[in-house]
């Protein structure tokens, strides 16, 4: 059964002012609000906790490690497949450009945040580059195949991370002229850039799924084995990538 593109209701579809750097204390408010007539409201964010940071680091590590495998993965498919198969090319590249934008945006946060990447990241190269094109070599089906398991994984992971920063970020606020505690704990602007980010991403990882399902993914041979292997590998190597 596919997996819902549908992101939850709440704050997600909030409207968001971006800062240039992540998590700075003081940010503009918008109260989505304008047919009241409320004007720009300007809070002061407290700190967050060392959990919520060990959290947000451990998020853009592993995604960042993520979305670099799936770029090789798309990028050893169209090596595979672009010339044999001309008609998947246009297919293959619209997800593989999609991936490079995920990257991209997960090297950005790197880099604002300071977070280490994985020192594993050669591993996950050579790992990635290796299971697009065998499973581009194997045939368009398994290409397919291969999408179908690695975005159910991680659609999955995706609305596991979101969960947590939807329900679990929420931080005191302050007056920023009197330094007065104000009574309403509100989600900063970056956190909410940070959440709005995956939800999209998620969206188009689980697009993809249904592309590959659209195009022939459970024709694959062994379809079962296969899938299953490379969910079980995908798996673990999250697991690792958040740790090492």
């Amino acid at each position: 059964m596919l997996l819902s593109r549908k992101i939850s209701e709440r704050s997600i579809i909030e409207t968001v002012t971006y800062s240039k750097r992540f998590l700075s204390s003081t940010l503009s408010l918008q109260e989505n609000n304008a047919e009241d007539g409320k004007a720009e409201k300007v809070v002061k964010y407290g700190s967050l906790s060392r959990a919520q940071r060990a959290f947000l680091d451990r998020v853009i590590r592993v995604d960042q490690a993520g979305e670099l495998g799936a770029n090789l993965i798309y990028n050893g498919q169209y090596l595979a497949l672009s010339h044999t198969l001309p008609e998947i090319k246009p297919i293959l590249k619209h997800m593989w450009e999609q991936e490079i934008h995920h990257h991209n945006t997960f090297n950005k946060y790197q880099v604002e945040r300071r977070v280490r990447p994985s020192l594993l990241t050669p591993l996950w190269k050579l790992g990635a580059i290796s299971l697009g094109l065998g499973t581009g070599i194997m045939g368009k089906e398994a290409a397919m195949a291969c999408t179908e398991a690695v975005e159910t994984v991680i659609g999955g992971h995706y609305t596991e991370q979101l969960r947590v920063l939807l329900n679990n970020f929420e931080v005191e606020t302050f007056d920023p002229e009197t330094g007065k505690l104000l009574k309403e704990k509100l989600t900063s602007e970056e956190v909410k850039e940070l959440t709005e980010t995956i939800g999209h991403f998620r969206d188009d990882e689980l697009e993809h799924l249904d592309t590959a399902v659209e195009h022939d993914a459970h024709g694959a041979r062994p379809y079962w084995l296969l899938t299953e292997a490379i969910k079980l590998a995908c798996r673990g190597a999250i697991w690792t990538a958040e740790r090492v």
